[in-house]
């Protein structure tokens, strides 16, 4: 039998789930919170949905304080979210730059396309730019929707040859189950953050 999951309480809504739903903080030496993405960094945790607006109202409430009793400068919402998203940007370019050195990515729409249109039973992510034109974008979803590859949309054309250490980039490919899976999750937490999901609070 599976082991349950230990669970927590939003210290923004007072929801309770568990600890994998949620985003953990810690205070650093400095006393300053910080967010914990992977909850390892060591000390006391306190939680919050993934969604601004319980961070706004942990902030607003003061929650952080009575969470890690002790007198906790009050946190600047909007700082504090930022860092979150700017933490999970940088999270899923490390998946992607490590998949890059392994040798699992394909980069490019020509080289792209050409890599779905093989079928090779290998799973597979398609990133595509958030500038990337209408026609090319549209032929790459279309492509990847009639083999039943999953894509998303995320960063710039530019960001992704920064990544890869080429010039830009309107399209990325990652194959491999372990890669693919990580980077899906990764890219699932971000994009539910941004689109305020994961609370039931209204």
């Amino acid at each position: 039998m599976a082991k349950e999951e230990p669970k927590r309480t939003c210290i923004g809504c007072r929801e309770s789930l568990e600890k994998s739903k949620l985003l953990r903080f810690v205070l650093d030496p400095e006393g300053t919170v910080v967010p914990d993405l992977i909850n390892k960094l060591p000390g006391r945790g306190a939680y919050t949905c993934m969604k601004a607006s319980c961070i706004y109202k942990a902030c607003e409430r003061n929650q952080f304080s009575r969470a890690f009793k002790t007198n906790v400068p009050v946190a600047d919402p909007e700082a504090l979210q930022a860092w979150v998203i700017r933490s999970m940007e940088d999270r899923i370019a490390s998946y992607l730059a490590l998949a890059n050195k392994a040798g699992k990515v394909v980069s490019g729409s020509d080289m792209v396309a050409e890599m779905l249109k093989r079928k090779v039973s290998v799973k597979k992510l398609i990133l595509l730019a958030a500038d990337i034109s209408e026609d090319i974008g549209n032929r790459l979803r279309g492509l990847a929707d009639l083999h039943g590859v999953e894509h998303v949309t995320l960063f710039t054309k530019d960001y992704f040859g920064e990544l890869l250490g080429k010039g830009l980039r309107s399209v990325v490919a990652v194959q491999g189950d372990g890669f693919v899976e990580t980077m899906t999750n990764e890219i699932d937490r971000y994009r539910n953050f941004l689109r305020g999901e994961g609370c039931a609070y209204e």
